[in-house]
């Protein structure tokens, strides 16, 4: 019987040689990939068995797995493993039974965390979990989110989800809107995160120095690199607080933006400040006037344009002037 311990770690492993088509992988390479990927993350592990990994498989192929199209091919006297469905992935298939129960689990305990000031984001999770996790086929689902499943590059989220992991730095080829011809970057990958629809992967750019972020839907291909990675000492819960959305201009500074939002905008705003250190300056007549601190950048931009008729740049001045700019750009379109 399969050891409990890093099972679920096993599996990715596994389910990532078995999709590889460039490569035939025997019995006793998979338990060498096994072996050398736990080693980097417990080097206490005595070592995964051949008896293991052969159990692993079974289970991967079972019902109470991933129902797994695995085959094994003979090849002169032994047999090499793959997927005979190359698109397969145990990270695209529902979650099984075991994996249900485990989140249902955890899920009670964190409900006993609600109403804690630092854990106001459960009242999110938990009908988004219970969602996903209906478990009786005839009942419909009762609550949206807005997710876009059929965004470019969602399929590369679970890869460099255990890339951050496990720490591996990565050559990525990636197709800036700038330029004409996809470039190669080296990055060690820190940070994940989802704004207006679409992912970012957020890394120290080891050519610049500097972190960068690489949205996931322009990324070509990923490869790993073996080389030393470089550990982050990035607080990504502060690295957002003073920007809106992803961008962080290099050398920007902190303003003070004062808006004036319509009759029409303003009970949205009051519902959903615009950034945590939204204030209220005035209001009159149901027209509201705000300030917020942040560092200007292209989301900010983008937000405030997205109101249309119904707000006005108070100040600063020059800022003002740069949403005069764009809206007078916008409007020769139409001349």
């Amino acid at each position: 019987m399969a050891s409990n311990k890093h099972a679920s770690i096993r599996y990715r492993i596994l389910d990532k040689c078995l999709g590889n088509p460039h490569k035939k992988y025997f019995i006793n390479d998979l338990v060498e990939a096994c072996n050398t990927e736990l080693l980097l993350i417990d080097p206490s592990s005595k070592g995964i068995s051949l008896r293991t990994i052969q159990a692993d498989l079974t289970h991967m192929a079972s019902a109470e797995g991933w129902n797994a199209p695995i085959e094994g091919i003979s090849f002169g006297k032994r047999k090499y493993y793959r997927y005979s469905d190359k698109s397969f992935s145990i990270d695209s298939q529902p979650l099984n039974q075991a994996e249900l129960e485990q989140i249902k689990a955890a899920m009670q305990v964190l409900s006993h965390f609600k109403g804690m000031p630092q854990f106001e984001w459960l009242n999110e999770l938990n009908p988004k979990m219970e969602n996903a996790l209906l478990l009786e086929n005839n009942t419909a689902p009762i609550i949206g989110f807005d997710n876009n499943n059929y965004l470019t590059g969602i399929e590369r989220l679970g890869d460099l989800f255990h890339n951050i992991l496990y720490k591996k730095p990565l050559c990525i080829t990636y197709q800036s809107y700038k330029k004409a011809e996809p470039s190669k970057q080296l990055i060690h990958p820190y940070f994940l995160k989802q704004y207006n629809n679409r992912w970012f992967l957020f890394g120290l750019n080891a050519k610049l120095n500097k972190i960068t972020n690489l949205a996931l839907d322009r990324i070509k291909v990923i490869e790993e690199e073996h080389i030393l990675f470089i550990e982050n000492t990035i607080d990504f819960e502060e690295y957002f607080d003073d920007i809106i959305g992803v961008t962080l201009p290099e050398n920007g500074t902190k303003e003070k933006i004062v808006l004036k939002f319509s009759s029409l905008a303003s009970p949205y705003v009051f519902s959903k400040p615009l950034h945590h250190s939204q204030k209220k300056i005035d209001y009159f007549n149901d027209e509201l006037t705000i300030a917020i601190e942040v560092i200007p950048n292209y989301e900010l931009e983008s937000l405030i344009l997205s109101f249309g008729e119904r707000v006005v740049v108070m100040e600063p001045e020059d800022f003002k002037d740069k949403i005069i700019l764009r809206l007078n750009e916008s409007l020769d379109q139409y001349l």
